[in-house]
């Protein structure tokens, strides 16, 4: 019955295939005992195939099911049945359409507002980083300088101290050849 449903209800051109497969399933799972709306809608569709046109396939129809007992106000009421079945199964799409869209959309939503905060710490970070690599560049700009103030104030020293030292080097061996002279 599934098949015969689906080329029933399916036939539309533009309807979505698997939809349609899914709620004439739950059609044919749901169905009534007897002849009811869906062995009409059956009835019709193979009077219909046999190029009876719409008005009279239902009138035929009718009058065939209504030998098996089934009435207008049958009929009618299965068909709300089976709204009511087609009704149960949107309202279970829905559900799960929501809970799709939540993990789906609403995750992917989530994700980027984390990813964002993390944006925004790395460029912190960043600029943190920037500035202390500026501070070093200063550093190592104005390092040149220091070095050759150091080494100049460190070789005058010892230029000083070479000094110092020979002059009172010089006075003492003065002294001595002095001492080696008069004495």
């Amino acid at each position: 019955m599934q098949k015969k449903l689906t080329e029933l209800f399916g036939a539309h051109t533009g309807l979505d295939e698997k939809s349609v497969a899914f709620l004439t399933k739950a059609l044919a799972k749901s169905n009534l005992p007897g002849f009811d709306y869906l062995e009409f809608k059956q009835s019709i569709g193979a009077l219909e195939a046999m190029n009876m046109d719409e008005g009279t396939a239902i009138k035929s129809a009718f009058a065939t099911a209504g030998t098996m007992g089934l009435t207008k106000a049958k009929l009618l009421d299965s068909i709300r049945h089976y709204k009511k079945v087609l009704a149960d199964e949107k309202g279970h799409f829905d559900v799960a359409l929501q809970n799709q869209m939540t993990k789906r959309v609403e995750g992917k939503r989530a994700e980027v507002e984390k990813l964002k905060g993390h944006i925004v710490k790395w460029r912190e970070q960043i600029a943190k980083l920037e500035g202390q690599i500026a501070k070093s560049q200063e550093t190592i700009d104005h390092a040149d300088e220091a070095i050759q103030a150091e080494t100049d104030k460190i070789n005058k020293t010892k230029s000083n101290f070479e000094s110092t030292f020979q002059s009172v080097l010089n006075q003492i061996d003065k002294d001595a050849s002095n001492i080696d002279l008069y004495l």
